[in-house]
């Protein structure tokens, strides 16, 4: 079996909750989605970019190269969980070698997620609003991904641009609530929108969202600022 490869690189974690500590990223090919403020437009599926097509034996010795000094190892994309196949077979053997693993997603797939939630540790699921991302709305694919997600810890982390709306951050907040209003919410403003008005409503958001959820930060792309991977 194989799976479909960016990138394998060690680096500071610059987003989430987990901002600040050095893990193993592995970057898969190919995302279902295209929001128009993506910061990795190489990994969502033009097949004109470069991957390499790895061997999972081979995708975990070089995970297990990369791994000395590490946290934890964040499976990233484009979107992992549309080679969840090859991710059924790559978790288990991270696991076994001690490695904490971490799944950044688009949130839209929950089947493919229980697949492979078993053996996750921590999941990183960004809710796609439609006003920030120019795409459909996914709100009912994304509640039923939290459902699955919230079976291990799970995090949230939301775009903020100059066009998201009030409506969608509403809807975003009660998804959240209904599944469990403990659960992390972050609130990411569009990194390239920063001095553009963006914190400000990132902050009109934020004491909307405090008053319905127990845990709402706004937190940059810090790797961006600190000019990292």
């Amino acid at each position: 079996m194989t799976a479909n490869i960016i990138e394998i690189f060690q680096s500071i974690q610059g987003e989430g909750k987990y901002a600040g500590i050095n893990q193993v990223f592995v970057r898969f090919f190919e995302c279902n989605m295209h929001c128009h403020w993506c910061d990795t437009p190489h990994s969502i599926g033009d097949t004109t970019r470069r991957f390499r097509e790895v061997a999972l034996e081979e995708l975990t010795a070089e995970i297990k190269a990369a791994w000395p000094g590490s946290h934890s190892v964040t499976l990233t994309g484009g979107e992992p969980l549309l080679q969840a196949e090859a991710l059924q077979t790559l978790i288990p053997e991270l696991r076994a070698a001690g490695m904490p693993v971490h799944l950044e997603t688009n949130g839209i797939l929950p089947d493919e997620l229980a697949k492979v939630i078993d053996g996750v540790d921590v999941v990183a699921m960004d809710i796609k609003m439609p006003s920030s991302t120019r795409c459909r709305p996914y709100w009912d694919e994304h509640r039923k991904f939290l459902k699955v997600a919230c079976r291990r810890e799970v995090f949230v982390k939301t775009v903020i641009t100059r066009d998201t709306d009030a409506e969608d951050l509403r809807h975003t907040i009660e998804l959240i609530a209904a599944v469990d209003p403990g659960i992390l919410l972050i609130l990411q403003p569009n990194t390239f929108e920063l001095g553009q008005g963006v914190m400000e409503t990132c902050r009109q958001f934020y004491l909307t969202a405090n008053q319905r959820l127990d845990n709402v930060r706004v937190l940059p792309q810090l790797h961006k600022m600190m000019k990292v991977r």
